[in-house]
């Protein structure tokens, strides 16, 4: 795997606030191949029972979800391609509390990840520093709208920290994983 300092490195050289759902050179058949292989090698490594579905209005190309009875955790994963980067790759195990990042995945299966992303040219980017504070160009529209942000919260769609005093000052903050890998 790619050093921490590298992959924050190129969450902020891939960030283009001119074009927020897709970069300029996006290659719509690079992408279908990219996202198609990593559908098949998790259907090879869990069986045919994966799901798959394409991002419509956002930065990311598409979302695997892997099921429950299939991970050997007792819970879904998901694995998810961005439109960026070369293709950023995150996953995460889905709880009822919202994302969890690679806390819930075993480090053998993020080390075949990070080598299946490798292998298909993708840069695999662990959920924790998605959930670092954003600082690159990008104005997202989405983290100045607090009744948005206040529902994505509850829904477990955005990254927050366990003391809720925390959390108030929290809201309306981006995280990388905000840039790279939800609606625009």
């Amino acid at each position: 795997m790619q050093t921490r300092d590298r992959i924050r490195a190129l969450l902020l050289e891939h960030d283009d606030p001119r074009h927020l759902e897709r970069p300029a050179d996006f290659d719509l058949e690079t992408s279908r191949n990219c996202f198609a292989g990593l559908v098949s090698a998790l259907e090879e490594r869990f069986g045919p029972y994966c799901s798959h579905g394409l991002g419509q209005d956002t930065s990311f190309y598409g979302v695997i979800d892997v099921p429950a009875d299939t991970t050997g955790l007792g819970r879904p994963m998901c694995v998810t391609m961005s439109n960026f980067g070369g293709y950023f790759v995150t996953a995460r195990v889905v709880t009822d509390e919202g994302p969890s990042g690679e806390a819930g995945l075993p480090e053998e299966f993020v080390t075949w990840l990070d080598d299946v992303c490798t292998a298909l040219g993708c840069t695999f980017v662990p959920s924790e520093l998605l959930c670092e504070p954003y600082d690159g160009p990008s104005v997202l529209s989405a983290v100045g709208d607090m009744d948005m942000v206040a529902a994505l919260v509850a829904a477990g769609a955005v990254c927050e920290d366990e003391d809720e005093d925390e959390d108030d000052e929290e809201l309306g903050k981006a995280d990388w994983h905000d840039r790279y890998f939800e609606y625009m």
